[in-house]
């Protein structure tokens, strides 16, 4: 199952690697191997990631990068292409990207000038970004009739597991999951809690929004390391934040319908 249906996909300038993604899924499709190992190998990217910034191989660290983020989209193609979609999967995949996320800017702090506040502040800017693009990303496969559900608008309760996988480690991974999102969650929430009765948000607003997803994030920070302005990264991601408003406000004048 696709995420959403071909007359309603948009241009998603955040999933660049997707076109490598599905080919390589397609190559792993008769193989043993899992859309978890597959998780497990994009979140050793990362940490290779992590390792190259702190010996200051940034060149090194973004292609590492770039890399997670093309490896982040296999999974998930591997699970659809195989038939075998997972909580397991669903939430290990976010788990990582967090962890990564922190230990990415973590890393950059410790290289750079930057204080350690204006750090954790764009560690929560960068998550608030993120879950805002998800958030908008998933109420828009909700509405689709072929759309992809294993993410739930709101993530409230443990789902019940599918049948190759055990309930005890979704449940498991699901409290983890809650630890780790739920305040980025609840702020996009009370800002736009109206937004699953809206109309289906239009391609063009979505695609404009997908420069929030993760792998565009990590695009402009692999970009900034390369160029040498990796001192620039932190205080870009806290301005880059304004955009929230905008889309919250373009959102709310302009595509209001209800359903």
């Amino acid at each position: 199952m696709s995420k959403l249906s071909y007359k309603e996909k948009f241009i998603d300038v955040s999933d660049y690697g997707r076109p490598i993604a599905v080919t390589l899924a397609s190559w792993l499709k008769n193989t043993p191997a899992t859309p978890v190992q597959v998780t497990l190998l994009f979140g050793v990217c990362g940490l290779f990631a992590v390792y190259s910034i702190l010996n200051g191989n940034y060149a090194t660290a973004a292609i590492f990068l770039v890399l997670k983020s093309i490896i982040d989209a296999v999974d998930g193609e591997l699970a659809r292409v195989k038939k075998i979609p997972s909580y397991t999967g669903r939430y290990l995949d976010s788990i990582f990207d967090i962890i990564l996320n922190f230990m990415v800017l973590m890393a950059i702090w410790h290289v750079t000038a930057s204080p350690l506040w204006m750090a954790l502040l764009a560690f929560v800017c960068l998550q608030l970004q993120g879950t805002l693009y998800n958030y908008y990303y998933v109420i828009l496969r909700h509405h689709s009739q072929e759309g992809d559900k294993t993410s739930k608008i709101f993530e409230d309760t443990s789902p019940k597991a599918y049948p190759r996988e055990s309930q005890k480690t979704v449940n498991i991974l699901f409290t983890i999951y809650r630890m780790l999102y739920s305040v980025y969650d609840r702020v996009i929430y009370r800002i736009e809690r109206n937004a699953p009765e809206a109309d289906p948000f239009p391609k063009w607003f979505m695609t404009i929004l997908s420069f929030y997803g993760l792998g565009f994030q990590l695009l402009i920070i692999s970009i900034m390391m390369t160029a040498g302005l990796i001192g620039y990264i932190i205080p870009f991601i806290i301005s880059y934040s304004i955009f929230i408003i905008l889309f919250v406000a373009i959102r709310k004048v302009f595509l209001n319908g209800s359903r």
